[in-house]
């Protein structure tokens, strides 16, 4: 058998040899990865502990520290921050590092700088951090000068009228060295603890004047130096000397109490009584109602010259009420006391479901529970209660009270006019 090659075909070619290149992989995961990277510093953490114990610690204390003092900083930059707890009317807030004016409310924080202006509709109450209350009146442009209070130092709360009226409210202060103080014009009134005084600063007449109404103040313009008592005031003329003088006391409120509810059968025609102790030098009282706290809404205004007297037209609701005395020679108090009532229409009680369960003591804050109807309103002690359940159930917290006895007073109405009225007795313990 004769074997032979085939031929190659004419004209073709030699096909080139093809390289091929392989690649092989293998997925991972970012969990595997953060798994990996943890246990290794789970392994270099252990041996670090072996190795150097020491080392070890100082870097965790370091670490702890600085998020401790990390959180230490953020709560006092919080409790260095004045704020509202009042806001009636236009009242307006321009921050110390910024040039426009925005509208206050609740949640906006004063420092060091920032500036206050109220309307002649506007009224503002300010506490700072120390528990310094300052009431802003209407017409009234003010700045924060001071606001610091940290651990085991002495606290600072200051501010400066340009114009309008402040009063200023100080609790027991923490530091002998504490300060609460109002500048207005070129004077100074530093306040003691438990104090309250009313500064007024008038620059079209080029005038102020500061009065103590509680407790005790020293006014400070230069080299003079003057301590006021209650109801004692000095006049801050501008480039004349300081003038000091006794005023007349405000009256002494005492019907309706603080947070009395008066139950009528028709409130717009039913008079309501109002009584005060008489002044004396006195010759005349005016009695005023308003819908407000810092009456930036007068509802009513009586003049009278005994110390009692009844006013009709009021619709059922929460009221203010408060006096001021005049004498012969026209001058007037500062104003009395406010105190807060409540007006409620008279309904059938038995159409009116309220129970009082039950009440427990939170230190010094009372709490109240109960039942009554679905979708009733209630008050207590003069405060709406702010959440009933759908089946009737509440609870409410009181502000805190004073040790002794107590009287709460709960009112409720109804849809179809029915209300109802409980008392129940609580003593807080010294």
């Amino acid at each position: 058998m004769i074997t032979q090659t085939p031929t190659e075909p004419p004209h073709t070619s030699a096909q080139p040899k093809i390289h091929r290149v392989e690649v092989y992989w293998t997925s991972v995961t970012y969990k595997t990865v953060i798994i990996y990277a943890f246990l290794a510093l789970a392994i270099i953490g252990g041996g670090v502990f072996i190795a150097f114990p020491n080392l070890y610690s100082r870097i965790v204390n370091g670490v702890s520290n600085a998020v401790s003092d990390s959180a230490t900083a953020s709560v006092a930059i919080e409790q260095n921050q004045a704020k509202f707890v009042n806001l009636d009317g236009k009242v307006q807030v321009k921050k110390v590092n910024s040039v426009q004016w925005v509208d206050a409310d609740y949640r906006t924080k004063l420092d060091k700088g920032d500036q206050i202006q109220t309307s002649g509709d506007g009224a503002a109450r300010i506490t700072f951090a120390d528990g310094t209350t300052y009431t802003v009146k209407a017409d009234t442009f003010i700045t924060v000068e001071e606001n610091s209070m940290g651990h085991e130092r002495p606290s600072s709360s200051v501010v400066s009228i340009k114009t309008g009226s402040v009063d200023l409210s100080t609790p027991s202060l923490a530091s002998p060295d504490s300060k609460a103080a109002v500048n207005v014009d070129d004077a100074t009134a530093q306040v003691h603890s438990n104090s309250r005084i009313a500064v007024k600063a008038n620059p079209d007449q080029k005038e102020s004047e500061i009065v103590v109404k509680s407790g005790n103040a020293e006014v400070k313009r230069g080299e003079e130096r003057i301590e006021l008592a209650p109801w004692q005031k000095v006049n801050i003329p501008t480039g004349g000397p300081i003038q000091k003088s006794q005023v007349l006391a405000p009256p002494e409120l005492v019907e309706p109490l603080n947070l009395a509810p008066i139950i009528v059968d028709n409130p717009k025609s039913s008079p309501v009584r109002f009584e005060w102790k008489p002044v004396m030098d006195a010759l005349s009282y005016t009695v005023r109602i308003s819908t407000t706290a810092m009456f930036t809404k007068t509802v009513k205004e009586a003049k009278v010259s005994g110390t009692n007297t009844e006013i009709t037209g009021l619709d059922a609701g929460d009221y203010f009420w408060n006096v001021i005395a005049t004498d012969v020679k026209k001058q007037t108090s500062e104003v009395s006391e406010t105190f807060k009532f409540t007006l409620v229409a008279q309904g059938k009680s038995q159409e009116m479901l309220l129970q009082i369960d039950g009440t427990q003591l939170h230190g010094r804050v009372a709490e109240i529970y109960g039942h009554t109807e679905p979708g009733a309103a209630l008050i207590v002690n003069g405060q709406p209660v702010a959440s009933i359940a759908p089946d009737g159930s509440f609870r409410h917290f009181t502000d805190a009270l004073e040790p002794g006895q107590h009287t709460i007073v709960i009112i409720g109405s109804n849809r179809r006019g029915g209300t109802e009225k409980q008392q129940i007795s609580i003593v807080v313990p010294k």
